[in-house]
C-alpha cells in the first residue's frame, strides 16, 4: 500500500496519505524511505498509533565520558503521558466531522521503531473524553492540522457505506474448492492454511479466484467514482436528479445513491437520445 500511495503521490509531487494504526510499522517506514530515495517526490504519512505503543526520547547532544553517542534516549510509554503531562496540555478549537469541536492536545518530537529510531511527530488527543495518539511523518505539519487532517478518514468509511449498499460491491460470490478452510484465531508459531497447498492446479485455481474478487472491486469502485463524479459536475444542471423525495435533501450535490436511482430510470432512454454512443451501438447490435 505505501508503494501503490506512493505512486499516485508522484503525479501531485507531494502528498499526504491517510492511514489507520496498522501502518505504525517498521516495514512501512523502510518502504516510505526507499521510496524517497528513488524519487524527488514526497509523500508523508499522518495514522493512529495503538494505545499501548512506546517511543524514545531523543539522545542527549553530548555523553558524558567516553563511547559512542547512544541512538536514542530513555523509552516512553505514550498513554501515560495522558496523565503525567496532563498540565501541559493545550485547548483549540477545530472543525471535526462537519461541525466544531474542542479538543486538548500535547504535541512531541520522539523516535519510533526499534532499531530504526526515526523521529516522528507525535500528537497526544483528548476529544469528549476519548484520547488518542496520532503520527506524521512530516515534522513540520502543526499538531491542530494533524488532528485536522486525521478526522478526514471518516470519509472513508463513508464511501464504504455507500460502496455496500449503492453499487453492492461486497456483495461478490466468488469461491473455489481448492481454498482451505481459513483460521480466524490463527496464532504467530501456526502454520497458514494456504501454505499447505502444495497442488499446482489449486494454486492455480486459487490465485484465480483472488483475482476475480479484487477485479469485481475494482470495478465497483469505477462505479462509484463515475457515480460521485456525475453528482459533482451535474447536480445544479439537471432537475432529474432530485426526483426522489429525500427527508434531509442537499440543495448542493445530490448523493451517490440518487445518482444511482436516476441513472436506474432514465438510462435507456439516455442511450435512445444519444445513438452515437459507443455503448448504445453495443447494446443495440
Amino acid at each position: 500500500m505505501i508503494e501503490q500511495g506512493f505512486e499516485a503521490a508522484e503525479g501531485f509531487g507531494q502528498a499526504l496519505l491517510l492511514l489507520d494504526r496498522y501502518f505504525l510499522s517498521v516495514p512501512a517506514l523502510e518502504q516510505l524511505k526507499s521510496c524517497h530515495q528513488a524519487s524527488e517526490a514526497r509523500m508523508h504519512l499522518v495514522r493512529k498509533a495503538k494505545s499501548n505503543a512506546f517511543a524514545y526520547e531523543l539522545p542527549p547532544a553530548k555523553k558524558p565520558g567516553r563511547g559512542r553517542l547512544p541512538k536514542n534516549g530513555p523509552a516512553v510509554k505514550l498513554k501515560e503521558l495522558f496523565v503525567t503531562r496532563a498540565a501541559e496540555f493545550q485547548t483549540t478549537t477545530l472543525v471535526l466531522y462537519g461541525k466544531e469541536e474542542t479538543v486538548q492536545f500535547l504535541c512531541l518530537e520522539l523516535l519510533w521503531g526499534q532499531g530504526l529510531y526515526q523521529e516522528l511527530r507525535f500528537v497526544l488527543v483528548v476529544h469528549e473524553g476519548r484520547r488518542s495518539i496520532l503520527v506524521s511523518t512530516d515534522l513540520s505539519l502543526a499538531a491542530p492540522d494533524i488532528i485536522r487532517l486525521y478526522g478526514y478518514r471518516f470519509k472513508i468509511e463513508c464511501t464504504f457505506r455507500e460502496m455496500k449498499q449503492v453499487t453492492h460491491a461486497f456483495g461478490y460470490r466468488f469461491w473455489s474448492k481448492s481454498m482451505p478452510k481459513l483460521n480466524r484465531f490463527l496464532k504467530k508459531e501456526e502454520t497458514h492454511p494456504l501454505e499447505a497447498v502444495k497442488n499446482e492446479q489449486n494454486r492455480q485455481r486459487i490465485q484465480k479466484t483472488i483475482q476475480e474478487i479484487e477485479g469485481f472491486v475494482m470495478c465497483q469502485c469505477i462505479s462509484m467514482g463515475l457515480l460521485q463524479l456525475i453528482a459533482l459536475r451535474f447536480s445544479g444542471r439537471t432537475l432529474g436528479l432530485f426526483f426522489r423525495y429525500l427527508r434531509t435533501p442537499s440543495h448542493a450535490v445530490v448523493s451517490e445513491a440518487n445518482v444511482a436511482a436516476y441513472l436506474r430510470k432514465s438510462i435507456f432512454r439516455l442511450f435512445a437520445q444519444n445513438p452515437h454512443l459507443s455503448i448504445t451501438k453495443i447494446i443495440k447490435f
